[in-house]
C-alpha cells in the first residue's frame, strides 16, 4: 500500500478540493490519515426532549410528528418539521433548505443534533444534522472536529477521512516492536488510526491518543539520544590544559559573577578538560550573563593553545559581541576579530589569512564563519549564540571546521527543562537561573487599546526626559484576515499624527540586513527617538537609553516571545517598563497578560506558556529543525514523555545506531525525513 500515493486518488477528493487540502498540508494519504482531530462530540447519547437545556448542544430522538412546512420570511424561507417523544414535542427548522420536504415520513423515527433553544418551556432545535433512526452518519455517534480552511466543511472532511482509513484499514505497518507494545500496554498502528478519527467510545480514544502520542515521542527522544551519540563515540575530542584557570579572567569583569554563573562555569571547565568533546547548552534569562561566560570559555581555549568561534544570528550582535570580548580579552593579549557580509574583500582576505596562520584567537561572526574559505589554524572551541535561530546543521558545519572541537549552544529562550530535554537531546544542559543584583525589574503592565492616549503620554514625558522607545507590532504589510496595523502604516501614523516632534523610524525581516544594521546603529546613538519594529528586535541590540516598550496586539504573541521583546529594554540603569497593549475578552489572554505583569522570570513564563497555549506553538514558528508535533502536547503529556524516555535510553544503550532495530530506526528516518543524519 503506497502512503505516500497523492490526495487526489481518494475517493471523495476533486481537483477543487484537492487545493483546499493542500491548504491544510494535506498531500497524500499519509498526510490526510496523520491529520488528527482537534476535538470531538459526543453525539452518541440522546436526551429525552424535556430534559433539555438552552444553549446546550445535544441528541434528540423522536417520531416525525408533522410534515415539513414551509414559511416564507424577507429573503430567506424556514423549513419546520415538529417531532416528538415519549416526553413532550420540540420544533425543528431550518433555513433555505426545501430540499427537506421530501427528506421525512411522517409517523418514522429520526435522530437530531444540534443546539437546544428553551424559550418560555418551548423546545426548538435550529439548523441541526440528522439521521434515520438506527442510521449513523452524522449522529449515534463520536463525531471528529477537525481544524478547517474556508469552504472545507466539516462533513466533507469526515466522509474523505471515512474513505482514506476504509483504505488504510488492517493494511498498516507496524513501526513499533511487539515488546514495546506489550510492555507499555499499548494498541497497534491501525487499531490506533481507526479509533483516533472515528472512537466508540472514550477509552477507545484514549487509548489510541496514548499509542500516537508514545510513537510520536518515541521517534524525537530516539533521534537525539542517536545524534548525542554520535558525538560520544567519535574519536576524542580535546582536553584543554588543567593549569589555565576561568578564575584569571573572571578577575577582569568589571562586575562581581552571580552563584549560577560560577556553577555553570564549574560545569564548563569540567567538560573541557575532559577527552570527549563537549556539547553544552547553556540557558538563561536575557540580560542572566551568559556572554560572560562564553568569553571565559574562550579565554581557556586559546590559552590552551587554541582558536575559539563565535557564531551570532545578526551583523550588528556579533560586532556587539566583539565590542565586549575586545573589552575584557584584549588586556590579555588576546586578539579577536569579527567576520560579517558587510566587510570588504581586500579586509575578508586578509582576516582569513591571519585565521589560517593562527594569528587571530577568537573569531566572532554570522552565518559567514560556516563558508567554506573559512579556514581556522586550530580550532578548539565553537560558541552558538540563540540556538533556535541555527539549528542542529549549522553546529555540525562550523563544528567540522577543527578536529572535534568542544560545542557551546547559547539561548536566551528560557524552556521549561523537560521541554529542553526533547529540544536538545543532543545536548548536556546548563542554566544561568539568577540576574545580576543590580538588574531592575521591568515595570509591566497590560492595557486595552482604549488607553491609547494615556499610553503616548507617558511614551511623550519618558522621551521628554531623553529616553528612547520602542513600539512593537506583529506584521509588515496589512493582512486583511488579521486586520492588523502594518509597521509601515503605524510609523506614518506616528511620524504625522502622534509625535511629529520627535524622530521616528521603521524595521522590519524584510529589509536588507545591511538596512537593518544601519538603523539599530542609528537608534544606539540617540539619532531615533521612537523605533517601530516587527519582532526582528527579539534578538537584539543592547541600547542603555531605550527604557519603554509598548507592544501592540500584545494577545497574538507567545508568552516566551513577549519575554524576549520585553528584555530588550532594562538594558540601562533607568526604570524600564513594557506596555502591553491587548484586545480580547477571553479568559486565556487575561491570564496570560496577567502572567506578564507579575513575573520577569523567563522560566516561570515557559511553563505557563506551555501550559496555556500547547508545545506546537511553543516558539511561534519552530526554528530548531525539528518536526512539530502533530498530536503529543508537551504539558499534558510529560507523564507519557517521561515513560518514553526510559525506554528510548535503554534501546540507545543496547543498540547506539539502531542498527538492530530497523523497525525504529525507519520511523526515526520517516519522522524527520533523514534530516538528522544518524
Amino acid at each position: 500500500m503506497d502512503l505516500l500515493k497523492d490526495v487526489k486518488y481518494i475517493k471523495g477528493v476533486g481537483p477543487n478540493r484537492v487545493k483546499l487540502l493542500n491548504k491544510l498540508g494535506i498531500f497524500t494519504l499519509k498526510d490526510l490519515i496523520t491529520y488528527y482531530p482537534r476535538t470531538y462530540e459526543d453525539r452518541s447519547i440522546s436526551k429525552n426532549i424535556c430534559e433539555c437545556v438552552d444553549g446546550e448542544e445535544t441528541t434528540i430522538e423522536g417520531i416525525a410528528y408533522s410534515r415539513v412546512s414551509e414559511v416564507r420570511l424577507p429573503r430567506k424561507t424556514m423549513q419546520k418539521l415538529i417531532i416528538r417523544d415519549e416526553t413532550m414535542t420540540a420544533m425543528i427548522t431550518w433555513f433555505n433548505q426545501p430540499y427537506l420536504k421530501t427528506k421525512f415520513e411522517q409517523g418514522k423515527r429520526y435522530r437530531f443534533y444540534g443546539k437546544i433553544s428553551n424559550k418560555y418551556g418551548k423546545i426548538e432545535m435550529v439548523s441541526p444534522v440528522f439521521d434515520e433512526a438506527g442510521k449513523t452518519q452524522n449522529t449515534g455517534r463520536i463525531v471528529p472536529i477537525y481544524p478547517l480552511t474556508y469552504q472545507l466543511s466539516q462533513n466533507t472532511l469526515r466522509k474523505i477521512m471515512e474513505n482514506a482509513i476504509m483504505e488504510v484499514k488492517g493494511n498498516l505497518k507496524e513501526l513499533l516492536p511487539e515488546e514495546i507494545l506489550k510492555k507499555n500496554n499499548l494498541c497497534g498502528i491501525n487499531e490506533a488510526i481507526v479509533s483516533i478519527h472515528f472512537p466508540k467510545d472514550l477509552g477507545d480514544y484514549k487509548k489510541a491518543r496514548t499509542r500516537l502520542v508514545f510513537e510520536e515521542l518515541l521517534s524525537t527522544q530516539l533521534a537525539l539520544l542517536v545524534l548525542k551519540n554520535n558525538y560520544l563515540t567519535e574519536e576524542d575530542g580535546i582536553e584543554f590544559d588543567r593549569n589555565v584557570k576561568i578564575s584569571d579572567v573572571i578577575n577582569q569583569f568589571p562586575f562581581k559573577l552571580t552563584k549560577a554563573q560560577l556553577r555553570v562555569l564549574e560545569e564548563i571547565e569540567s567538560d573541557m578538560e575532559r577527552k570527549r568533546p563537549m556539547n553544552r547548552l547553556l540557558q538563561g534569562d536575557v540580560g542572566s550573563g551568559k556572554t560572560a561566560v562564553a568569553m571565559c570559555a574562550a579565554y581557556k581555549a586559546v590559552k590552551s593553545g587554541y582558536q575559539a568561534a563565535v557564531m551570532a544570528p545578526t551583523a550588528i550582535l556579533a560586532t556587539q559581541h566583539l565590542e565586549n570580548f575586545n573589552n575584557i580579552l584584549q588586556k590579555l593579549d588576546i586578539k579577536c576579530e569579527l567576520l560579517i557580509s558587510g566587510i570588504t574583500k581586500k579586509k575578508k582576505t586578509e582576516l582569513l589569512e591571519r585565521l589560517k596562520n593562527g594569528d587571530i584567537d577568537i573569531l566572532i561572526g554570522t552565518h559567514a564563519l560556516i563558508e567554506e574559505n573559512v579556514e581556522f589554524k586550530n580550532l578548539g572551541l565553537v560558541v552558538t549564540d540563540e540556538q533556535h535561530r541555527f539549528g542542529v546543521k549549522q553546529r555540525t558545519r562550523i563544528a567540522e571546521k577543527g578536529d572535534n572541537p568542544d560545542i557551546l549552544v547559547m539561548s536566551a529562550t528560557p524552556i521549561p527543562r523537560t521541554l529542553a530535554l526533547i529540544l536538545y537531546g543532543d545536548l548536556d544542559i546548563s542554566i544561568i537561573d539568577e540576574l545580576p543584583p543590580n538588574r531592575k525589574k521591568i515595570e509591566t503592565f497590560a492595557v486595552s487599546k482604549k488607553l491609547e492616549e494615556r499610553v503616548n503620554g507617558f511614551i511623550q514625558k519618558q522621551i521628554e526626559e531623553g529616553r528612547q522607545a520602542y513600539i512593537v507590532c506583529p506584521l509588515v504589510e496589512e493582512n486583511e484576515e488579521m486586520d492588523l496595523q502594518s509597521v509601515i502604516n503605524l510609523c506614518e501614523k506616528y511620524k504625522k499624527d502622534i509625535f511629529p516632534q520627535y524622530r521616528v523610524e521603521y524595521i522590519h525581516g524584510k529589509m536588507r540586513p545591511k538596512e537593518k544594521d544601519e538603523i539599530m546603529l542609528a537608534f544606539k546613538e540617540h539619532k531615533i527617538d521612537i523605533l517601530i519594529s516587527t519582532t526582528v528586535i527579539e534578538v537584539g541590540v543592547d541600547v542603555p537609553n531605550a527604557n519603554i516598550m509598548v507592544i501592540e496586539d500584545a494577545q497574538r504573541f507567545g508568552l516566551a516571545q513577549l519575554h524576549q521583546l520585553r528584555g530588550r529594554v532594562g538594558r540601562g540603569e533607568y526604570q524600564s517598563y513594557c506596555i502591553l497593549k491587548y484586545e480580547g475578552k477571553s479568559d486565556t489572554v487575561r491570564k496570560r497578560m496577567k502572567v506578564m505583569c507579575d513575573t520577569n522570570d523567563g522560566f516561570i513564563i515557559s511553563e505557563k506558556d506551555l501550559e496555556l497555549r500547547g508545545s506546537g506553538d511553543f516558539f511561534g514558528t519552530m526554528q530548531h529543525g525539528l518536526p512539530e508535533f502533530k498530536i503529543a502536547n508537551l504539558f499534558e503529556d510529560m507523564p507519557v514523555l517521561k515513560q518514553v524516555q526510559k525506554v528510548a535510553q535503554k534501546i540507545v544503550i543496547e543498540d547506539p545506531k539502531l542498527e538492530k532495530n530497523i523497525q525504529l530506526k525507519s520511523l526515526v528516518d520517516d519522522k524527520f525525513n533523514k534530516r538528522i543524519e544518524i
